[in-house]
This record gives structure tokens, sequence and C-alpha cells, in this order.
């Protein structure tokens, strides 16, 4: 008898328990299986905006390529590259995060210059710089747009651009920049200086024949 009374008090304590403690778990497990669905759920939401947008950017691609071909071939369809630019505008509406939708405005902004419409490149530097790209895309996208300021007669906005980057591996490309810059505003003094930092940035990549022709030039040129 006395086992019997406690197998039923054990019993008996289990339901009190479950009355006492059976919601919260239930919910706390709700809550867990929500949380584990709802993370699956993003998964494959993103995964799924990522190959759309891949297929975006792979068509832009392909209409470039075409529209490129048309400016050579009059021949050719001549829509491609309205085609690409609209396939560019649509990654960036409805992809504006992924990096699909920064290579696009990239592109987009390559192909302005192109066509020496620099105010339009700006703005597609521009929305790539404003939409959070990685620190390497955000130094090209600035280098970039210090080439289309200086492009336009602004020197001074490129220099005080390039002067704000922090600029690790891309270093000696920056300085190299700078001193393009500064050469064509006619200061071949800081120019040199410019040339001679990017040269020393390279110190351990091994030199470059253009950079190294451009110092043998200015070195000319003075004497």
């Amino acid at each position: 008898m006395s086992e019997m009374r406690t197998e039923e008090e054990q019993v008996q304590a289990i339901k009190d328990w479950w009355k006492e403690n059976g919601k919260s778990l239930l919910l706390g497990i709700g809550v867990a299986l929500a949380a584990v669905l709802g993370w699956k759920g993003w998964q494959d939401r993103q995964a799924v905006e990522a190959e759309n947008a891949s297929v975006l950017y792979q068509n832009m691609l392909e209409a470039t390529v075409s529209g490129i071909t048309t400016m050579r071939n009059p021949n050719a369809d001549a829509d491609q590259l309205a085609t690409a630019k609209h396939l560019a505008e649509q990654l960036k509406s409805e992809y504006e995060s992924s990096s699909y939708a920064k290579f696009a405005a990239l592109l987009q902004a390559r192909l302005a210059v192109d066509a020496k419409d620099y105010d339009a490149a700006l703005t597609e530097i521009d929305w790539v710089l404003s939409h959070q790209p990685t620190a390497e895309m955000q130094l090209i996208a600035s280098m970039r747009k210090a080439r289309l300021q200086a492009a336009k007669g602004d020197v001074d906005a490129a220099l005080s651009l390039l002067n704000g980057l922090s600029a690790g591996r891309f270093q000696a490309s920056v300085d190299e920049l700078k001193g393009d810059l500064l050469l064509a505003k006619g200061d071949k003094d800081a120019a040199r200086d410019a040339y001679l930092a990017a040269d020393k940035a390279l110190e351990q990549a091994g030199a470059r024949p253009l950079l190294t022709m451009k110092l043998d030039d200015l070195a000319v040129k003075d004497k």
C-alpha cells in the first residue's frame, strides 16, 4: 500500500506541476518553433532573392554586351542598351541591398562615362555609395567618383575625396590617382610626391610600368 501511495503521489505531483507550468512550457516550445521556422523562412527568402537578382544581373550583362555590339554595328538591335538600363533599374529598386544591384549601378556608370554623360555616371556612383557597399566597393566607387569630378573640372573636390579615404591595400592606386589629378592641375612637384608615395606602397607588390613611366616623364620634363 505504501508503494501504491507513493506512485499515486508521484502522479499527482506531475499533474500539479503540469497545471502550474504546462502553459508556459507549451508557450516556450511554440516560441522556439516559431523562431526556428521564421529563421528558415528568412533564409529561404534570401536564397530566392539572391537567385532572382543573379538572373536579372546576367540578363543585364547579356543585354549590355549586345548593346555595345549595337554601337559598333548599326544593323544590330538598338534597344539592347535600353533593356540593360531597365534591368539595372529593376535590380536597384527590387534588390537594392544585393551586391548585384551595386555592380549593375557601377556598370551603368561606366556606360555613361563612355557616352560622356558624367552627371548620369555620378548619379549611379552616388547610389552605390549611399547603399552600404563593402569597404572595397566603397573605395573603388569613390575613386571613380573622383575621376568623374575631375572630368567635370572640379579637381579640388576630387582630391579632397581621395584624401579622406582609408585605402588599405589600394593605397598605391589612390596615390597614383592623386598624382594624375595634381599633374592635371599643373602641380608637378606635388604630383611627383604622390607618384613616389604610390611607388613606395608598391615595394612589396612589385612595380607598375605605367607608374614608372609617369615618374620618368616628370624627371625628363624637369631637365
